[in-house]
């Protein structure tokens, strides 16, 4: 086992990433290398950030790491409300991805917090 998979925000982050590649293998053909791939693109952003500062020699690498994956979750929240408002999204997908997204965010700001100390 790797040593990111040991952690939990990691595995919440992953989580995310493959709930929005379902959910978005239903959007408008048209959206594919639009709103499809943005939002898919921050969603791995999130989780392989989380990755690669995990293997980082120092905290502070780790830390710049994870505020990179806290930029791309909150461009996730941001692109699965605008899914939302445009009818994209059905509510009850949105309800789910948005809890997830909010408690993969919560968890990495922890994380950044804890390796502060």
């Amino acid at each position: 086992m790797a040593p990111y998979e040991k952690l939990h925000v990691w595995r919440e982050c992953h989580e995310l990433a493959l709930a929005v590649y379902r959910v978005t293998k239903s959007f408008p053909t048209e959206e594919r290398y639009g709103l499809t791939s943005q939002i898919r693109r921050a969603a791995f952003s999130a989780a392989v950030n989380i990755v690669e500062g995990s293997a980082r020699r120092s905290r502070k690498e780790f830390r710049r790491f994870l505020d990179i994956s806290l930029s791309s979750l909150t461009e996730v929240g941001y692109a699965l409300r605008f899914c939302r408002e445009a009818e994209l999204l059905p509510d009850e997908d949105w309800t789910a991805l948005n809890d997830r997204q909010c408690r993969a965010r919560f968890l990495t700001w922890q994380l950044y917090r804890a390796l502060a100390r």
